[in-house]
């Protein structure tokens, strides 16, 4: 017969076990969903320290106002209220590289840095400023943003960064991720000539990685996070909906226009005649 081995959750006719441990006696009320979650993805028990910073990232990006992921979601259930599951779903396929998928990108980012870093890893804040600038201009100059730097809204400081990294320190978690990316925050104007946010994703992509978190799961957690603040977008829409006043404001305001036929980019050099 063949065998499917698993760490995670298996059942028998009297018990269930999860991780090793009973859930009913061992995990339910015993375990917060933070510390769970962190558990399922690494297969190990947080330490307190890790526990509160992760939360402290599930925190910073449940819910960010009206984003394309909340409108998402609002909108088809108006479409579908029947497919609670497909407002969710809806939201959730919208978190990528633009929303919520900075978070990895960020964190892939600082750790291909740092990975590729000759020699120890720098000691000082010196040290970190001399490395974040020679990334900085190594970006600049082959034309690629630098993830994490910038926001649409929190264009003078997203409060969400200063305070993930105090409570990083806090816990004695700030590690060489969120020290590359601080310094990125203080080295960048010299290259770029203008001073931007380090913003919210970023650090927590940082945060997340220098917890020693799966890269490849990052975007993961992000959406675990955003999970809960659609459920929150749902139940408000429930109340106070808001979601046909968006519709309409678009049905109502549009107007016809003659059509704009697309026209490939030419290609290079001459072409031989069909």
């Amino acid at each position: 017969m063949t065998e499917y081995p698993t760490a995670l959750g298996a059942s028998s006719r009297d018990a269930i076990t999860l991780l090793g441990h009973d859930l009913a006696r061992d995990v339910m009320g015993s375990v917060g969903f933070g510390e769970l979650a962190f558990w399922l993805a690494t297969q190990r028990r947080p330490a307190p320290g890790e526990t509160r910073v992760f939360e402290a990232v599930l925190a910073a990006l449940a819910d960010h106002g009206f984003t394309p992921t909340a409108i998402v979601t609002r909108l088809t259930y108006l479409s579908a209220p029947d497919s609670v599951q497909g407002a969710l779903a809806a939201g959730l396929l919208g978190g990528g590289s633009r929303f919520l998928g900075v978070t990895e990108d960020c964190g892939r980012f600082l750790h291909d840095v740092l990975t590729g870093v000759e020699g120890d890893l720098p000691t000082d804040d010196a040290g970190w400023d001399a490395l974040a600038l020679e990334t900085v201009t190594a970006q600049r100059a082959a034309r690629r943003f630098v993830p994490g730097l910038g926001h649409h809204v929190h264009k003078d400081g997203d409060p969400r960064t200063p305070r993930l990294l105090e409570i990083a320190t806090e816990e004695g978690l700030f590690g060489p991720h969120l020290s590359l990316f601080a310094a990125i925050g203080r080295v960048h104007p010299q290259v770029l000539g203008r001073t931007l946010p380090l913003n919210g994703a970023g650090v927590c992509g940082a945060a997340l990685a220098d917890l020693g978190l799966p890269l490849d799961l990052l975007r993961g957690f992000a959406l675990l996070a955003r999970t809960a603040g659609l459920i929150g977008q749902l139940a408000e829409e429930l109340r106070h909906p808001v979601a046909n006043d968006v519709f309409l404001s678009v049905d109502l305001a549009n107007r016809s226009v003659d059509p704009d036929p697309y026209v490939p980019d030419p290609l290079p050099g001459p072409h031989p005649a069909h």
